[in-house]
């Protein structure tokens, strides 16, 4: 009898759990939903981070089909290729109806493609000059990401998607027999960024930017900010190759990405940049490191707490930089671990290779054509 007992007070002490662990999950996910509400009151950015993974992931699969990874050279990887130039397409794109956002998606997507391509043809010869030859092709990229800015919101996108272009073929190592597989990759990519964007319709308001209002220190007439800014982009980004090849740097595109995409239209939003993207990367790179373990055993669980990452990215990319850098760089060290890469030191250099490019953007806006902010 008193061991029926026991069995019974046993199971209501279980069951008291459950119902208070159960309890305490529902107040926490109405804690998170009012606080996505509170970011996103129209749910409009989160449609955006569904897009993005979406289109990624579409490019991603169709790039993996038997018939197209057979007709491209091995070693290619024509989902990868594709899922970059479909992914950062819909990032910089921002538009409010369905055709202007496919006709930016094309031409964003064609820019990707065509900065690949420069790196294909022009990257083997460069790589002949030594270490750090390959990189000067990139500079050429950080120079349009700035310099294009000064054509509104898609001008700053295409210039954005050369240099992505580029850096996705230095990563893979592209070659001028690569050119089917470039090709191969652009369709997909526009294929897999336009079919999600046709479905979230006019459910998307994008975040207006505003107009580029900056002037040089020196005079408006002296040089015009979108110049200034690409020589900026530019110069952070060669002294990179310049320190790859003196003293061989872990990953020296990293820095040159920092560098690029930490120039702003003015010295003080350029500070304001790099003191956003350190924070971020300084959070998200160990979040990453904590979580290889699961890369490891559970690269599922990994893929999925990416794609809530990069839904948060682009929550967070109009208002909080920090938060979407942070966001990014948790993704960029749980992918690469997913996909082989468990080298602790190279992974970290994501963290310190990002200070160098965030420094030397910063020394670059305050050195060379410093911008200020137009008074009204």
């Amino acid at each position: 009898m008193d061991d029926e007992e026991d069995i019974g007070d046993a199971r209501s002490g279980l069951a008291d759990t459950a119902l208070t662990l159960a309890r305490s999950g529902a107040r926490r996910a109405e804690a998170a939903l009012a606080w996505l509400d509170r970011v996103d009151p129209g749910t409009h950015r989160r449609i955006k981070g569904l897009r993005l993974v979406t289109a990624y992931g579409l490019a991603a699969a169709l790039g993996a089909l038997q018939d197209v990874t057979q007709s491209v050279p091995p070693g290619v990887s024509v989902g990868g290729l594709a899922g970059g130039f479909a992914l950062w397409a819909s990032v910089s794109e921002a538009r409010a109806t369905r055709f202007e956002s496919s006709r930016d998606l094309v031409v964003l997507c064609i820019a990707a493609a065509f900065g690949a391509l420069t790196f294909a043809l022009f990257g083997p010869s460069l790589r002949e000059l030594g270490r750090g030859g390959a990189e000067l092709i990139l500079v050429t990229g950080a120079f349009l990401a700035g310099y294009l800015k000064r054509f509104g919101v898609t001008g700053a996108g295409i210039g954005s998607q050369l240099y992505i272009g580029q850096l996705l073929a230095y990563g893979m190592d592209l070659r001028p027999g690569d050119s089917r597989a470039i090709l191969i990759a652009l369709l997909i990519g526009m294929l897999a960024a336009i079919v999600p964007r046709m479905l979230s319709g006019p459910a998307e308001h994008p975040a207006v930017l505003p107009a580029l209002a900056s002037e040089p220190a020196y005079g408006r007439h002296a040089i015009s900010p979108a110049f200034a800014m690409g020589l900026q982009a530019a110069c952070g980004a060669l002294v990179v190759v310049v320190l790859n090849r003196a003293f061989g740097l872990a990953e020296s595109a990293w820095a040159i990405t920092a560098c690029v995409y930490v120039v702003a239209t003015s010295a003080v939003g350029t500070a304001e940049r790099v003191r956003r993207r350190i924070y971020g990367t300084l959070v998200g790179v160990p979040i990453g490191i904590v979580c290889l373990p699961l890369a490891e055993h559970w690269p599922l669980v990994v893929w999925t707490l990416s794609a809530f990452a990069m839904i948060a990215y682009a929550m967070a990319l109009p208002e909080r930089y920090d938060v979407a850098c942070g966001a990014f760089a948790f993704v960029l060290i749980v992918t690469m671990a997913a996909s082989g890469v468990h080298s602790v030191e190279l992974l970290t250099a994501r963290a310190w290779e990002t200070l160098l490019g965030g420094a030397l953007g910063l020394l670059a806006s305050r050195v060379i054509f410093p911008l200020r902010v137009v008074r009204g």
